[in-house]
């Protein structure tokens, strides 16, 4: 079955991803906070099925108990992470497929950013909610996890099918495609992509989603070929200015 996803902005550099199903049911991932969201889900028809949580950071679970209050909704989340969430109404374990508004949607392991983090990848639809573990020419930061830990995860999603639309929790493309570009300056692919960041931000639209194949060919840490130089570039982004 069909379903539309959206990118919701929220706070400074957030999105918030609203799915569509076309029997009108309507889930939204990783909600940082409750007006724009709400505001996107009343344009969207007024309801709302299910809240899915990627992990615990208050930039991604600020909306929860307002918008879960409000509509109704079911909040779903790692087990893992269940004692730093919201209330869950579904605890979920890598490894599970799960039924999110009609559709099957996998639930990935993606530690690294965070201890407990997981994706929710929807094979029949060719979506991949990431939260912080996967964006544009980026990754996150390890926080709580470790290189290993984010490689792991990183060769999990490149494994995915290469159209798969990479939905993540942030706007950071224009500062990762600088930072890419000192890591691979001769990668045409990523050159290719830095342009098109460019002309999407000065019109003032999101630069997300992009697919996995995009992250592969351009992606430094998707890149990355094995812990050590996944290390070395996490780190030199972390001190990149």
């Amino acid at each position: 079955m069909p379903v539309i996803v959206t990118p919701v902005p929220c706070l400074s550099d957030n999105y918030a991803w609203l799915l569509r199903a076309p029997d009108g049911r309507v889930a939204i991932c990783d909600p940082g906070e409750a007006a724009p969201i709400a505001a996107a889900i009343d344009a969207a028809g007024g309801k709302l099925d299910t809240i899915l949580l990627t992990h615990h950071h208050g930039d991604h679970v600020g909306g929860v108990a307002e918008l879960a209050k409000r509509y109704g909704a079911k909040v779903v989340g790692a087990a893992a992470d269940a004692h730093r969430l919201p209330p869950l109404d579904v605890a979920v374990s890598p490894g599970q497929s799960i039924d999110v508004i009609g559709v099957p949607a996998e639930v990935l392991a993606s530690d690294g950013h965070t201890r407990g983090h997981i994706a929710f990848h929807f094979p029949e639809c060719a979506i991949l909610l990431c939260g912080d573990t996967l964006f544009s020419l980026g990754c996150g930061r390890l926080l709580e996890g470790t290189a290993a830990e984010m490689f792991e995860s990183l060769q999990r999603l490149a494994a995915l099918p290469p159209e798969t639309l990479v939905c993540c929790g942030h706007e950071y493309s224009e500062s990762n495609a600088r930072f890419a570009l000192t890591v691979e300056p001769e990668n045409a692919s990523l050159r290719a992509r830095a342009d098109e960041i460019a002309r999407q931000r000065a019109a003032g639209k999101p630069t997300v989603p992009t697919t996995i194949g995009e992250e592969n060919a351009a992606n430094p840490f998707m890149r990355a070929k094995d812990v050590a130089t996944l290390a070395r570039i996490r780190t030199a982004k972390d001190n990149f200015r």
